[in-house]
């Protein structure tokens, strides 16, 4: 499974219905209880974020126990970037960061996508579940 950036920042972030299925999830995945994989674009988001809210310290943990519970961070090559234009020419609703996931996911054979965000749920080959729907 793939999992998206949202996942461990509701994970470690405040009070949220999404909080508590996002943590448990996270919680198997560092246990290996779920083989979970993701990107570098993941890692970039999470920094990104954390930086944007002015709360980066936040973020180097949340960035560093995420990798650390990931089986694999795969890298974002240029192949992945000619995917990622194609699926934005074929679905007006994704946005390019999640392209970009659902391109590296297709190169490296991985259907099943752990986010919230419902863009992905249209992308051809690409299954998106919740977190408490693994967990």
């Amino acid at each position: 499974m793939f999992v998206d950036a949202n996942v461990p920042m509701y994970a470690a972030g405040r009070n949220h219905a999404f909080k508590a299925p996002s943590a448990r999830f996270m919680l198997a995945v560092a246990r290996r209880r779920v083989d979970a994989v993701s990107d570098v674009e993941v890692l970039q988001e999470i920094l990104h974020r954390y930086a944007a809210v002015r709360r980066p310290s936040v973020g180097f943990v949340v960035f560093e126990s995420f990798a650390s519970a990931m089986l694999v961070i795969h890298p974002v090559v240029i192949d992945d970037l000619w995917e990622c234009r194609a699926i934005l020419k074929d679905y007006d609703d994704v946005r390019p960061r999640d392209a970009i996931h659902a391109a590296v996911m297709r190169r490296v054979g991985v259907r099943t996508i752990v986010s919230y965000d419902r863009h992905f749920d249209g992308i051809d080959g690409i299954d998106r579940v919740t977190p408490d729907a693994v967990s």
